[in-house]
């Protein structure tokens, strides 16, 4: 939608894990380097652990695409199953026929596919994402597929990735034979301050205009504190700033911006913060007057805009595009407008109930 308007080839900040967008960060590098030297080693189990929306599945799909034509792959994101369900995920995505067959023949047919595939010269990849949904018994059934080997290497390759708290499901007594086999662990941890201002410019750069836009140098200070550095939150936070300066045609984000797309997304870190937002909070400290008088001239502030866009008859092309952006964003207004209201109902209600409380007159002793 905002393309076009700050000269890009593409949206920037789409939470879709393409590896084109791909940005190495010091973690991101290393990680990628172990992932890469496990394939080439043909390690039995490789693992990778990161927190939600760190990148690991960009840094997957980069491993990936660039496997090239030696490899078989099969990629597991169903992991809420039992551990016959699990194998029979990994020889459907390898194409085995499944239906019909018990474990025992599961077991057989992936044996000899694996057999097929490495004396063709080709490498079997086993890729399991949110490995940490799967109960120990699954976990346990995958211990079991490495041994599946020739006397040299490994028949099939295990990539094992999910969230930090997989290494603790891994520590377990009964699964100590898993991590044994672990010969290559790697973490992603959160980008620095530094590294998401340069993510942000990269993703600009990828999209094809790293001026698309100009930045206060305290917003990238508010991006960092309130993504904690997680390349997620920061394409959402980011995706709505331009979202937010292409409505108000600005090209330049500033600090009321960030804060603005902190409220409404809702990201915010303290719980009590969260639960009560910074415009509630201003508008709390006037009093009734101030507090209407303050409402009032946001709504007409947004009017403003809206009669400003009617009246110009070159941007009637782009208010057609931006109608229900604007609708949105008049609700949300809307909705807050009726939360203060009713706050001050409350307020002006236990205000007459302390006047008559102190008006009331006091019986003699």
């Amino acid at each position: 939608m905002y393309t076009s308007f700050f000269g890009l080839d593409e949206k920037p900040f789409e939470l879709l894990p393409n590896p084109k967008f791909l940005f190495l960060s010091k973690g991101h590098k290393k990680a990628l380097s172990y992932l890469e030297y496990g394939i080439q080693e043909r390690a039995g189990f490789t693992l990778l652990t990161g927190e939600v929306g760190s990148g690991k599945t960009t840094l997957l799909r980069n491993i990936i695409k660039n496997l090239g034509s030696k490899t078989t792959l099969s990629m597991v994101f169903n992991t809420r199953v039992e551990s016959e369900q699990l194998l029979a995920l990994i020889n459907e995505d390898f194409g085995l026929e499944v239906d019909g067959k018990d474990k025992i023949v599961l077991l057989r047919n992936l044996n000899d596919f694996l057999v097929k595939e490495n004396s063709s010269g080709r490498r079997p990849i086993v890729i399991i994402d949110e490995a940490q949904n799967l109960p120990p018994e699954s976990l346990e059934e995958i211990r079991l597929l490495s041994n599946l080997e020739f006397d040299s290497f490994k028949l099939l390759q295990i990539i094992l990735v999910g969230q930090p708290e997989l290494k603790q499901i891994l520590a377990q007594p009964r699964l100590r034979q898993l991590r044994q086999r672990i010969s290559i662990s790697c973490h992603l941890g959160p980008l620095s301050r530094e590294e998401t201002e340069a993510y942000i410019y990269h993703r600009l750069q990828i999209a094809g205009n790293r001026e698309a836009v100009s930045f206060d140098d305290n917003v990238f200070d508010l991006i960092y504190q309130f993504s904690s550095g997680g390349p997620r939150l920061i394409n959402v936070i980011c995706d709505f700033l331009l979202l937010t300066a292409f409505v108000e045609e600005e090209k330049h984000i500033v600090e009321s911006m960030v804060l603005e797309a902190i409220e409404e997304l809702s990201i915010v870190p303290d719980q009590e913060q969260a639960d009560t937002p910074e415009i509630v909070k201003e508008i709390a400290s006037q009093d009734k007057d101030e507090q209407t008088c303050s409402l009032e001239a946001r709504i007409s502030e947004i009017e403003n805009q809206l009669l400003i866009l009617l009246e110009r008859d070159e941007e009637k092309e782009k208010f057609a595009s931006q109608n229900e952006i604007l609708k949105y964003l008049i609700n949300q207004h809307q909705v807050q407008y009726n939360i203060f209201e009713d706050g001050l109902k409350k307020m002006n209600f236990l205000l007459n109930k302390m006047k008559g409380i102190i008006s009331e007159p006091k019986v003699p002793e």
